[in-house]
């Protein structure tokens, strides 16, 4: 059976230690880096399928890491970092992280996050496309037919509308900058006021949600972004 391998990229051995410690008792296998020079060494040698990676580091900063992985490597980064700030969060993601979870984090919730990003990286084709269609408490989106069904019954969204809805279930279960949501539907020259983001997904929630107000499908992280719900496990 194949196991995945992890780089855990921490320059406090006692935290990646303690991360070492859960992921092999879950059977991945581990490799460890405390720098950013060596990090992008065994990224580039062991090529990991999923990186957990601390923003700190003493040789250069975590975003310039993502950056460099990202010229040449799809494979997900999860940040792992004490930095609290929004302004943070939204960089480490624009750069080309996969997730963003913060110190102190429980051991359940880091392994949510680490076989979601699994999860997604390993459903796509060679087109972009995820293989199969994308299922969540009753929604369904079928990426080829370009159609999407709640509880069975069809939902008429705008082109613009289906865009918004299918990068975000792409990417289920991690959160998308409000840019990155822009630049995907509208390209790099969209507006950098997210206004019409906004109306769009007032729009998108009246069609799909129950109760638009508490929404099931897809929930606002406040000062960041957007995040759709997790798939349904198979």
């Amino acid at each position: 059976m194949h196991k995945f391998t992890v780089l855990v990229v921490e320059d406090e051995k006692s935290i990646c230690d303690f991360i070492s410690k859960i992921l092999t008792s879950h059977d991945y296998q581990v490799s460890c880096a405390s720098t950013g020079e060596e990090a992008l060494s065994l990224a580039s040698s062991l090529c990991p399928d999923i990186i957990l990676l601390d923003l700190g580091l003493p040789d250069m900063d975590g975003i310039e890491v993502i950056q460099n992985i990202r010229s040449w490597s799809g494979n997900p980064i999860i940040v792992i970092s004490a930095r609290t700030l929004e302004d943070d969060k939204v960089q480490a993601l624009d750069s080309g992280a996969d997730d963003y979870l913060t110190k102190p984090f429980g051991t359940s919730e880091l392994m949510a996050r680490i076989r979601t990003s699994l999860r997604h990286s390993n459903k796509i084709n060679s087109n972009g496309l995820p293989l199969l269609p994308f299922r969540a408490k009753g929604l369904e989106i079928d990426f080829f037919k370009r159609s999407i069904t709640v509880e069975g019954q069809a939902v008429h969204l705008t082109p613009i509308e289906y865009k918004i809805v299918a990068f975000l279930a792409q990417n289920s279960g991690k959160v998308m900058t409000y840019s990155a949501v822009m630049n995907n539907v509208w390209g790099p020259y969209a507006e950098s006021d997210n206004k019409i983001l906004r109306v769009n997904m007032a729009n998108i929630r009246r069609k799909l949600e129950k109760n638009p107000a508490q929404p099931v499908y897809i929930f606002t992280e406040v000062g960041v972004g957007y995040r759709m719900v997790d798939e349904d496990l198979l």
